[in-house]
């Protein structure tokens, strides 16, 4: 969640408003109060689209559509405008995580809890087709785990029952894996259609894993029309009822009222969401929600206008809003899972889709390199920071000075900015839908840009190298070895800690947040764990790397995975050693790269992937070389490239994850050594003054 920023309202009819839970191409979700100090989430609909009748339609639908369902198990419409300037709609804030982030962070659920959940949605699923009306779109996503139990969220595509899936332009507005057979054919579908949605649900709520998996969305669906779910991992008890809500004929799929009686939870099923880790999750989501909207009433003078001063009188606003946000998710009642209201279409679902990506290529000739999607450009600076994929373009540094922004897709120049970063300062991206790019200039100032080259602004830090950046801050070392943060909202530092691990000009830290942790891996070979809100450390140091060799961390689920002498994954709260995998080379194991539920990192000379959850390995590929670069990886689609030497003289290695095998090695005649980003199926490589992009498998 982010502050309020300019041209965000303050108030909405009755609603005091506290942040932004989500933007998008449609419009923007706040988190609000009312005079009452109740919180609610409200859509908004973006301005120049209030005139647009398609939009305007479509926004009255979703308000009515969810007034009308009467059930403890969605969340409730407070009220609504729906004509004039600025529409918006107000419903109850939940204060818990989606079904998809818990299982994540705590693990798949016990048959009992699972049970809970199923029966839960089996009788909210019976009062939405009594309203007369199908979802359409129910997944771990849209469904927010409460004190109370699950809640359903997003009727943004919610239909009446005898309403096509077809949108007018043709397209689908199903989430692959999840929409029954019909509802990816384009068919009419009614109240069995979110019956189909729930087994998956289930399944994945049992299992941790889809019921429906593919290398991109167009085999998802395939496997949905034509395949078989994979139920392995299922408790028996509650195979058949899967197996039954997933029958590919609608009409033999179970009725949501036989199913919540078929799925009858033991007694005292439901404590899930009253005690354990999960419990303690939501409870704690609720207090900072409390705490948030209270800050929203304190005049000055109190000591909390902002919260981000020491010595207030309570946790600050950034502390607050990570831990509503639990590191990154959206929980409000059409917040996290209404991406497709927000404009999923063009920000990316669960997928990731983007309307400025490449397509995958479909076959390849191994050993033998594609055509460059374009390129190379003589633009780069020799010895610049790596190339940054920031949304549609990839920012560089040139060698002319400044920075420049091309067009993913062709290329082209889109914008120039005539600040200069300092190379070994590196550049950052900002997470979020409006991406900002981070650098350091000359000066030691930390300066931002808007991923549009706009809304530059620059802060005093002394600062030698960022870090990591958050939505709260960047975090930097400065020029006489201190730890400092700076807020990206209050552009002023909010703490500085001394250096808990060595970094030098020539051998600086690399670190990776999530979560309100920063890791940080020193060029002692040492890593920490930093709390984000104070710079306190909070586990370490930890003995990891060899001396003069600072490798980034990897951050995915509430773990925190480590190159080094070992690959390690520890658990990012506290440090607690979750597996750990020796390397029998002299060189070690380099920093790795995520990608699901599989990590790559070279070691040695070879390439491994391992399972994120054990470190068990997957596939090595050895290559011809002595030692690969201790660099992580770029992984994109179904490709991870590696450099095959620190000159950059033998190219570059495509291997292919689906195999195992190398794909191809790309040379591009230029000097120097290869820095490689990927993003939207490319992968950009930089070498010398030479950017090039390059498609994926």
């Amino acid at each position: 969640m982010n502050p309020l920023g300019t041209g965000d309202p303050l108030r909405l009819g009755p609603y005091r408003l506290v942040g932004v839970l989500g933007a998008g191409g449609m419009g923007k979700v706040y988190l609000g109060r009312d005079s009452g100090g109740r919180a609610a989430a409200l859509k908004v609909l973006r301005p120049e689209l209030a005139y647009d009748v398609g939009m305007a339609q479509r926004f009255v639908r979703e308000a009515q559509a969810a007034s009308a369902v009467r059930s403890k198990g969605v969340a409730r419409v407070l009220a609504a405008r729906t004509e004039g300037g600025r529409p918006w709609i107000a419903t109850e804030f939940l204060a818990g995580p989606t079904l998809e982030e818990a299982v994540e962070r705590h693990g798949r659920l016990a048959e009992a809890a699972a049970r809970a959940l199923g029966a839960e949605l089996a009788r909210t699923l019976y009062d939405i087709h009594a309203a007369g009306l199908v979802h359409r779109d129910l997944k771990p996503s849209n469904i927010v785990l409460t004190s109370g139990g699950p809640r359903v969220i997003d009727f943004g595509i919610a239909r009446p029952e005898h309403g096509l899936t077809l949108t007018t332009t043709g397209q689908v507005p199903v989430t692959p894996g999840y929409g029954p057979p019909e509802q990816v054919l384009g068919q009419r579908v009614g109240p069995a259609a979110d019956v189909f949605a729930l087994g998956a649900v289930l399944s994945f709520a049992a299992t941790g894993e889809r019921a429906f998996t593919g290398e991109h969305v167009a085999a998802v669906q395939y496997e949905v029309v034509h395949g078989q779910p994979r139920l392995g991992g299922l408790p028996p008890g509650l195979l058949p009822l899967v197996v039954s809500c997933l029958d590919k004929d609608a009409g033999r799929r179970p009725a949501p009222d036989r199913l919540g009686q078929a799925l009858a939870p033991p007694r005292g099923a439901d404590r899930v969401w009253r005690n354990g880790p999960l419990a303690e999750d939501i409870a704690e989501r609720e207090r900072a929600a409390r705490r948030l909207t209270a800050l929203a009433t304190d005049g000055p003078g109190q000591g909390r206008g902002s919260g981000d001063e020491p010595g207030s009188g309570g946790p600050s606003r950034r502390r607050l809003l990570t831990v509503l946000a639990g590191g990154g998710a959206l929980l409000a009642a059409g917040g996290g899972g209404a991406w497709y209201w927000l404009g999923g279409e063009e920000q990316g679902g669960r997928n990731g889709a983007h309307e400025w990506d490449a397509e995958p290529l479909s076959d390849y000739q191994r050993g033998k390199p594609p055509k460059p999607l374009w390129g190379p450009l003589m633009v780069a600076r020799d010895g610049g920071p790596a190339p940054l994929p920031v949304r549609d373009v990839v920012v560089v540094a040139v060698k002319s000075g400044g920075l420049h922004a091309y067009d993913v897709r062709d290329g082209r120049r889109r914008w120039r900015e005539d600040i200069s970063p300092v190379d070994a300062g590196g550049l950052l991206a900002v997470p979020g839908e409006q991406t900002m790019v981070l650098g350091v200039a000359a000066s030691g100032d930390v300066f931002g840009l808007g991923a549009d080259g706009k809304d530059r602004w620059e802060a005093s830090a002394d600062a030698a190298v960022l870090l990591a950046a958050d939505t709260d801050a960047v975090y930097l070392t400065t020029g006489d070895g201190k730890l400092r943060a700076v807020g990206l909202t209050t552009h002023r530092p909010s703490w500085t800690v001394r250096l808990p691990v060595r970094s030098t000009a020539g051998h600086p830290a690399r670190a990776a947040v999530a979560r309100g942790r920063l890791v940080i891996h020193g060029s002692d070979g040492k890593v920490v764990g930093v709390d984000t809100s104070s710079g306190r450390t909070v586990w370490g140091p930890r003995k990891q790397g060899a001396e003069g060799r600072a490798l980034v961390p990897a951050i995915a689920g509430g773990v925190v995975h480590l190159g080094g002498r070992s690959l390690a994954a520890l658990d990012l709260a506290d440090g607690t050693e979750k597996w750990t995998e020796p390397s029998s080379e002299d060189s070690g194991w380099g920093a790795p790269a995520l990608d699901g539920k599989v990590l790559y990192a070279a070691n040695g000379a070879d390439v491994e992937a391992r399972a994120t959850a054990d470190g068990a390995s997957r596939w090595t590929v050895s290559l011809n070389t002595m030692t690969l670069p201790p660099d992580p990886p770029a992984v994109q689609h179904g490709t991870v490239w590696v450099a095959m030497h620190e000159d950059g003289t033998d190219g570059i290695v495509a291997v292919d994850t689906r195999k195992g095998v190398q794909a191809w090695t790309f040379v591009q005649g230029a000097a120097g050594p290869w820095r490689a980003a990927a993003a939207g199926n490319r992968v950009f490589l930089l070498q010398g003054e030479t950017l090039t992009a390059m498609p994926v498998i």
